[in-house]
């Protein structure tokens, strides 16, 4: 085991109960840097597998071969109390995937996780705040564009509004990735997975873009990260990507400017476009499409144009 910490850092942080021996330390930790790609998927995983050994210490399982069905379906039973049941449905993925993996490894014999069930969960439309199509306009044009931060807030909201972007597609983003094609903007994203993904550009976006990138004198700088940190509060930017977290924290900035009072996070620009999209005649499979997701399924939760049709019917109730 001694050796295995020296090798790799990452290995002294694994729970006792998956490193007994260097062979299944050294397959637990290839599960989680060589299988699992998606550094947030590592992530989500690692707290689930984390928090199920600290429950098998507590409940005197320091065996790997002592684990049973009956032990995973009880520890399931209490993260229910506790958990909503898409948080112990992800608990529930994290151990199968690893036992299975641990199983293909020959560290143990059966996987004890793939014969219990999970909570019973359907979604038919998501949870993610959507602004309407005058908040979203007003939080925009209420950015202040005097700084090559506020030219750079503009063109990232403006690309998750136009293009249905994830967050973590924009922050990737280099300067090149703004080109023109056939006398058009185009952007490339890159989605999880490795995917690009390509999107001509809405015309304000396309303003946005170019605006954003002559006022920071990002032009030539292709290498370079397209949104790049800001220096402190004097409005000028880094080399640095800028984080997700900032982001999150850029939109709550924004959105209190523009007294926009829900409580709006990085993913709502997503559902907002598609949103606004789909209100204005867009069909479902070409917003799968421009959203670059799987399943129209998916698509479909951030639909939200039954919100408006709900307060229309509950304005009704006049008394």
């Amino acid at each position: 085991m001694r050796e295995l910490a020296q090798v790799d850092p990452l290995a002294r942080a694994l729970p006792a109960l998956f490193s007994p021996t260097p062979t299944a330390a050294k397959r637990t930790l290839e599960f989680f840097t060589a299988n699992i790609r998606n550094p947030n998927t590592r992530k989500a995983y690692a707290r689930a597998v984390a928090e199920f050994a600290a429950w098998c210490a507590n409940n005197r399982l320091e065996d790997l071969a002592e684990i049973e069905p009956v032990h995973v379906a009880a520890y399931v039973e209490q993260l229910q109390q506790r958990l909503a049941a898409p948080s112990v449905k992800l608990h529930l993925a994290a151990l199968r995937v690893l036992f299975d993996w641990l199983v293909v490894g020959q560290i143990i014999r059966t996987n004890p996780a793939s014969s219990v069930r999970g909570p019973k969960h359907s979604v038919r439309k998501g949870k993610t705040p959507v602004l309407t199509a005058e908040e979203a306009r007003a939080l925009l044009d209420a950015i202040d564009l005097s700084t090559p931060a506020g030219l750079r807030d503009r063109a990232l909201i403006g690309l998750m509004v136009y293009t249905f972007a994830r967050v973590g597609a924009a922050i990737a983003m280099r300067v090149g990735d703004v080109y023109v094609q056939g006398r058009r903007t185009w952007v490339r994203l890159h989605e999880k997975g490795g995917k690009q993904h390509e999107m001509p550009c809405h015309h304000n976006l396309d303003d946005y873009l170019h605006a954003y990138i002559d006022g920071a004198q990002l032009a030539g700088d292709d290498e370079g990260f397209l949104f790049r940190s800001s220096v402190g509060r004097t409005g000028t930017l880094s080399e640095r990507p800028i984080s997700q977290a900032d982001v999150y924290r850029m939109i709550g900035r924004r959105g209190a400017a523009a007294d926009v009072r829900t409580k709006i996070g990085c993913h709502s620009f997503r559902a907002t476009g598609i949103t606004e999209y789909l209100r204005n005649g867009g069909k479902l499979e070409v917003a799968q499409q421009m959203a670059n997701h799987e399943s129209a399924r998916t698509t479909g939760l951030y639909d939200r144009r039954g919100d408006g049709v709900s307060l229309d019917e509950v304005e009704r109730i006049v008394i």
